[in-house]
């Protein structure tokens, strides 16, 4: 098992910074901590999902996996020039949207978010997934 955490805080971010993976220090609304904790929020939403007792596998297994993969991603994006993230993984998640939506009806008209709680918690995920891609992109520029 890893290090456990013994405490939820540090009391080393009480002048607005925070630390990175790498030791140093940035400020709480850096762009880098942005990109990171919305992709942190991206995750939890995914976890709501998952709670959800409408989710059958194998989307269960699927978005577990996604969650290890946001983990790691946010892990990537905490530690400035560090990389995890492959084409292969890039090409694996195609793959799965590819399956998933190989069955569905093309669609003729945007889609209004709402459906059972499992259904609006994937359109909250869509939206935090967009939002997450935006601050990354910023933090690549």
């Amino acid at each position: 098992m890893g290090n456990r955490l013994s405490k939820i805080y540090t009391r080393t971010g009480d002048k607005g910074t925070t630390g990175l993976g790498d030791g140093s220090r940035v400020d709480k609304d850096s762009l880098r901590v942005e990109a990171y904790g919305t992709t942190d929020e991206l995750n939890s939403i995914v976890g709501m999902i998952l709670s959800e007792s409408e989710v059958a596998e194998p989307l269960k297994t699927m978005l577990l996996e996604i969650q290890h993969d946001l983990f790691d991603i946010g892990a990537e994006l905490c530690v400035p020039g560090h990389s995890v993230i492959t084409e292969a993984f890039v090409q694996r998640l195609e793959q799965q949207i590819d399956e998933l939506n190989q069955d569905l009806p093309y669609l003729k008209e945007f889609i209004l978010p709402g459906g059972n709680r499992a259904a609006t918690t994937c359109h909250l995920a869509r939206t935090v997934c967009r939002r997450a891609e935006r601050r990354v992109l910023t933090l690549s520029r």
